[in-house]
């Protein structure tokens, strides 16, 4: 059997990218809710998405590039399953790009039994905690084993990998436009070697419902307060409870960031706290944070395990901030500072 020639595939300069856009300002549109897309493909085919800083569909790639031994296809199928969706993952470090291949799906639930082309579907992805912003497939149409063949770019820094997770979601639309769930894939990019640079292909099976959190990783209790008159905002990081290690309890801190539209503005850290699953870090922090940024901004609290001579691993983080960033608790505690300016808010919150 001959070998297949592998071809190599990396991320475009940044001035291929830019002589991509200087086309016109055609690539773009308005979505339905009011956000400015990614650039579309090359086919100036126009999908709707909500803007991503740095964030762009590639458009469709050579097949070829990304061809993958199609063995797998005939897996014995699990008892309610609901589809299998391919992609690939690759990191490029020295321009921090995310290059996310969308390849194909199989399985997925037709609307009429018996009937495998009662499916129009298309996938959305995220990258979490941001669950209001996403890159989007082209849709397909009837058929229950798509290929999409796509790729998607995100710009994110590598200190903030290891705290993003890949949601991938995809959705059938009906007779009546309507776009019905079908299910959901999770890839935790701290799972992902990003020093390689090494292209990953990988294959999940869709779940009707998942969370970040596969397991639970303890608590942390925060407070918050803003000053609307000096546009200020005083983070504590007061205790965490039941913390959960690999092994022994060990050294930790937290790391708070403070970000406007994904960037990060602040970073602080709290003192290293020696051996315990239950710390008291009693510290807080003052930011500069502008009333205008209020609904742009989101608070990340990361407990940290520190190891003299290792690596910083985490053992679980809270995001907090307005409907863009956030969710449940966390955004009813962001909420309740900004309608209670200056008084300070507490609450306890579950790493994930």
């Amino acid at each position: 059997m001959n070998r297949m020639k592998q071809i190599p595939f990396t991320v475009p300069t940044q001035a291929t990218l830019t002589r991509r856009m200087e086309r016109g300002s055609s690539e773009e549109f308005r979505s339905q809710s009011g956000g400015l897309s990614e650039p579309t493909s090359p086919l100036n085919v126009k999908r709707p998405s909500v803007e991503i800083p740095g964030a762009y569909a590639l458009g469709s790639i050579d097949p070829s590039l990304y061809k993958i031994v199609d063995e797998d296809d005939d897996y014995e199928i699990p008892l309610d399953h609901i589809g299998r969706v391919w992609f690939a993952v690759e990191y490029e470090r020295e321009t921090e790009k995310l290059l996310v291949t969308l390849m194909k799906a199989k399985n997925l639930p037709t609307r009429q039994y018996g009937n495998n082309s009662s499916c129009d579907p298309f996938i959305r992805l995220y990258l979490m905690p941001d669950e209001r912003r996403y890159l989007q497939s082209k849709f397909k149409k009837k058929t229950c084993n798509p290929k999409f063949e796509e790729s998607f770019v995100f710009q994110v820094s590598y200190r903030s990998l290891q705290d993003r997770v890949l949601k991938i979601t995809v959705y059938d639309v009906d007779r009546h436009r309507r776009h019905n769930v079908i299910g959901h894939a999770l890839y935790p990019l701290k799972d992902h070697g990003a020093e390689s640079n090494e292209r990953l292909v990988i294959w999940r099976d869709l779940e009707r419902e998942v969370t970040e959190s596969t397991a639970d990783k303890g608590e942390l209790l925060v407070a918050l307060c803003y000053n609307n008159h000096l546009e200020r905002l005083t983070v504590g990081v007061l205790e965490a409870r039941d913390l959960k290690y690999e092994n022994q309890p060990s050294d930790t801190y937290v790391k708070v960031c403070v970000l406007v539209q994904n960037k990060v503005l602040k970073t602080k850290k709290t003192e290293v706290l020696k051996k315990t699953d239950s710390p008291n870090y009693n510290e807080s922090f003052t930011l500069k944070l502008p009333v205008t940024s209020l609904d742009a901004a989101s608070l990340s609290l990361t407990i940290m395990q520190h190891s003299s001579g290792h690596k910083d691993k985490i053992i679980g983080r809270v995001i907090l901030g307005s409907f863009m960033f956030a969710r449940g608790k966390e955004l009813d505690h962001w909420n309740e500072m900004v309608a209670n300016q200056r008084d300070q808010v507490t609450q306890w919150h579950g790493l994930v």
